[in-house]
């Protein structure tokens, strides 16, 4: 790169040594911004004829070219390999004074890189967020069509991975539902602080050109402009709250996966995964290894890693911008391509696990998960849930040493522990009515799990638009 492409030549004489050239570059990885940052200058260029500082024919001129610089990116998939120009905001002046001349010199009036930069990554980051939101949303809708397929499906619920009380495998896949709505707010939360937009803050300190920015706003469709240009060519608050969101999409991507790696497992064998997202081993004929959900949960450290980097690259900086800032993209990128495929890689996994019924079934009946139940069974008798709990657990100790789960057991065997048990508790310890009796908002009951796939269902319609 000459001293002439760079946007900041005057001031040298000399050369930049070539190894800070390539280490100042962002080029490489900033041409993500292309697009945006055109749409950016597009509406500069209609702000600076408002403001009287081009003519009508001028504005045009830029918008013309920049429009060209579009199309010309559309159609040669090398252009950006054409060039070694400092980052994409010198490559698209460069390339638009090369298509029209020195009008295309008077494009930057009134802004510097620094909200130019700030601006484009906040648009650029804005449809990002709302591809995510979307792809979150078919994980959700892979989660409900599991669950509507398998809707009697049982297995056990688990504690410290201990078998604890049986659930419906509806119910699980709505667990996740819950986590990725929550997800799906807060990535809300975040685009609309991102929705907020810097140009017209210049340097730092704003421009003296009466450059109208609400209506530059308005052209690109943000919701307002920042209050504070110091504040506004410093802040990556939103790329941070950005990474942290998907940070937690990566914990429970991750808590999702490893359910599944031991649901899929020899020792479980609660669910079977598709050959299409499996691989075998290179030693091993017999294997089957879940490697896409492991996959998933390495990915989660990565971006918890990006987020660390963050904020510790922007703790210590003074205001206004500073080079360091560079470092925000390639974290950011980076997290847009991993949890995106991730998503993506979540949904075609439910859409291809078969539930093992008779195994989660046979599971969720055997290991006392019904004990729980018999203590409520008690209090019902009127008997202090303290004492019944006591009770029960004296009635498992019995039963393990018998060998048997609590409903093998004779009602005379009950009755050496409490005179209170009598011929129904067998009803009351069956599964059906297990499963049945927790029908309080949220529980398990298949009543209560199938308003909340139709709820759930809905929501998606909603959220989907």
């Amino acid at each position: 790169m000459t001293k002439a492409d760079n946007l900041w030549g005057g001031r040298f004489t000399g050369k930049a040594d070539e190894t800070f050239a390539e280490f100042n570059n962002s080029f490489r990885f900033d041409q993500r911004l292309f697009k945006a940052d055109v749409q950016a200058s597009i509406a500069h260029a209609e702000g600076l004829f408002q403001a009287g500082i081009l003519t009508r024919l001028e504005a045009e001129k830029i918008k013309n070219g920049l429009l060209t610089l579009l199309k010309r990116a559309d159609f040669n998939k090398s252009y950006f390999d054409e060039t070694d120009s400092e980052d994409v905001h010198s490559f698209i002046e460069t390339k638009l004074i090369q298509i029209i001349g020195d009008t295309g010199r008077k494009l930057h009036t009134g802004r510097s890189r620094n909200d130019q930069v700030a601006t484009a990554f906040r648009l650029w980051l804005r449809e990002k967020i709302e591809e995510i939101s979307a792809l979150i949303g078919e994980l959700q809708k892979a989660l409900v069509e599991s669950a509507e397929k398998q809707k009697t499906a049982v297995l056990p619920g688990y504690t410290h991975l201990q078998r604890a009380m049986p659930v419906l495998w509806a119910h699980w896949c709505l667990a996740y539902f819950e986590m990725f709505s929550r997800d799906r707010e807060r990535l809300d939360e975040v685009w609309r602080r991102t929705n907020v937009l810097p140009l017209g803050s210049a340097a730092l300190a704003g421009t003296s050109f009466e450059i109208d920015r609400e209506a530059v706003a308005r052209e690109l469709k943000f919701e307002g402009v920042t209050a504070n240009s110091l504040d506004a060519v410093s802040d990556r608050d939103f790329a941070i709250e950005f990474v942290g969101a998907c940070a937690l999409v990566m914990v429970h991507l991750s808590r999702f996966a490893e359910d599944l790696i031991l649901y899929a497992s020899s020792e479980f064998q609660f669910i079977e995964l598709s050959d299409a997202v499996s691989t075998g081993s290179s030693l091993m004929p017999q294997k089957k290894n879940p490697d896409a959900l492991e996959l998933i949960r390495g990915k989660a450290g990565r971006i918890f890693g990006h987020q660390t980097a963050l904020l510790s690259m922007m703790k210590g900086l003074p205001l206004a911008y500073n080079k360091d800032m560079q470092e925000d993209k390639e974290a950011v990128f980076d997290t847009v391509d991993n949890v995106g495929i991730s998503l993506k890689v979540a949904a075609i996994v439910m859409r291809n696990l078969r539930v093992n019924e008779e195994k989660t079934r046979a599971a969720a009946t055997k290991g006392y998960l019904n004990a729980t139940e018999l203590a409520d069974y008690l209090v019902h008798k009127n008997v202090p849930f303290r004492t019944a709990h006591d009770t029960v657990g004296k009635v498992v100790l019995y039963a393990i040493s018998k060998n048997k789960e609590l409903n093998e057991l004779r009602l005379e065997e009950f009755q050496q522990f409490s005179d209170e048990i009598k011929q129904d508790v067998f009803d009351a310890l069956s599964l059906e009515k297990t499963l049945a009796a927790k029908n309080q908002i949220g529980g398990t009951s298949p009543e209560r799990v199938y308003e909340a796939l139709e709820a759930a269902k809905r929501s998606l319609i909603v959220d989907n638009g």
